[in-house]
């Protein structure tokens, strides 16, 4: 059975914001990675009778905690007294922590502070971690109801210590991991279509959303265990999953011009060069972007490339048959192999009767064919995270267009959900 752990990171400025806790991001990803299960972070501030009230609390909770900060040499460092106070024991100072620390010094060429021999200071009872990147010693101290380790707040030295002195302690079965991505999906389809796979044993999914994509993180105790989960998911996800791991989706956009020798080249209208901007990301991509063309205003969309007049006058910039017409244009004054257009309302305001939110997504092929596509985006009520998500999501369609029309797949289970619910976040 996995170990139960607790974090319990100690500081004011984690509190106040002055520092990210990536202590805490580390240590749930070493320890679920080693097979422990982390039940819970707390973050308390440099308060003795806090830090105390918080690890009694952790250790009725859990089998072990691990403590982060407080170690250091000033009169706000209170870790180890807390624990001292915990385990209702005193503090002794220890001769061969003390004999490092002047050692150290004197290897530095300077002169050993008198509060700097507060980190030889260890609670009766405790077992010392060797601290090899740094001065402050870890502690290891068995309480009534588990197993409590101490360990530095600076990254480096906490780092040294728990690869070295906890992890291995605390390591249960393997926790096999992998990420399966989604691109013009909603979560909670998503969450839906897994439901078999979240009910099988020794299984965990999580959700990660962003705007137009949703990353699915599969954890199994085994790698038997967590193939069969993945190949059930793939199945399951259909043609909505893209990839796997850290392969982003314009890299596999990349990818599948690539292989068939081909470029694409871009007319935007409403994202204004984002893109162009997500297909010029990767190093390389000039390979299979030819360019792109940003006609945002609508009498560019004529002038640049050649939608009729007589369309845009008939039905204005925001429609299906411009983002075509844009779409091939685009393509053949860039000379690619595929034109791909995006035209619509990103807000915050309405145009010409179109709702913030309308899109329409077009892709031309030198074979003749059109495919396009017209997703109804939720509009968040703030208008500048609206026009921000649209902008954003539209991309996500775009590129999620021709990766199908490349594979084809443009006709099957085209995003569902988008249209089911304009409320929900993307």
């Amino acid at each position: 059975m996995a170990a139960r752990v607790e974090l319990l990171t100690v500081g004011d400025e984690l509190l106040r914001g002055d520092t990210a806790n990536g202590n805490a991001t580390w240590l749930g990803w070493r320890l679920t990675e080693a097979g422990a299960e982390v039940t819970r972070s707390t973050v308390v501030p440099d308060d003795l009778d806090v830090i105390a009230g918080a690890l009694g609390e952790a250790l009725r909770r859990a089998d072990a905690v691990i403590m982060t900060g407080g170690l250091g040499p000033t009169s706000d460092d209170m870790t180890r007294e807390a624990l001292a106070g915990a385990a209702g024991v005193s503090l002794h100072r220890d001769p061969g922590v003390e004999r490092r620390l002047r050692e150290r010094a004197a290897e530095r060429h300077v002169p050993l502070r008198p509060d700097a021999l507060r980190m030889a200071d260890v609670p009766d009872g405790a077992t010392l971690l060797p601290n090899p990147a740094g001065s402050a010693p870890g502690l290891r101290l068995s309480l009534p109801g588990g197993v409590v380790y101490a360990l530095p707040g600076v990254p480096s030295e906490m780092r040294a210590i728990a690869e070295a002195s906890v992890l291995p302690e605390l390591a249960g079965a393997v926790v096999s991991a992998c990420v399966l991505r989604t691109a013009t999906i909603w979560e909670s389809v998503v969450a839906d279509r897994l439901a078999p796979v979240e009910a099988m044993p020794g299984v965990k999914l999580a959700y990660y959303a962003s705007p137009g994509e949703v990353r699915v993180r599969i954890e199994a105790r085994g790698a038997d265990r967590l193939a069969a989960a993945q190949e059930a998911a793939r199945e399951l996800l259909g043609s909505s999953l893209y990839g796997a791991g850290e392969v982003t989706l314009d890299r596999v956009v990349h990818g599948l011009l690539a292989e068939r020798d081909a470029t694409v080249a871009v007319a935007e209208s409403l994202t204004g060069g984002l893109l162009g901007g997500r297909l010029t990301a990767m190093p390389g991509s000039s390979a299979t972007f030819a360019g792109g063309v940003i006609a945002y205003a609508t009498p560019l969309k004529h002038a640049l490339l050649g939608v009729p007049e007589e369309l845009l006058a008939a039905h204005g910039a925001v429609h299906p048959d411009v983002a075509v017409a844009m779409a091939w244009g685009v393509r053949e004054r860039l000379g690619a192999s595929y034109g791909l257009a995006v035209t619509g309302v990103a807000g915050p305001e309405p145009q010409d009767g179109h709702p913030v939110g309308t899109v329409h997504v077009a892709v031309a092929d030198s074979g003749g064919a059109v495919a396009t596509c017209s997703p109804a985006l939720p509009v968040p009520a703030d208008g500048e995270r609206a026009r921000a998500m649209v902008r954003e999501m539209t991309v996500v369609h775009a590129l999620d267009l021709l990766r199908r029309v490349m594979l084809g797949l443009a006709g099957s289970d085209p995003w569902p959900g988008w249209a089911e619910d304009r409320e929900e976040p993307g």
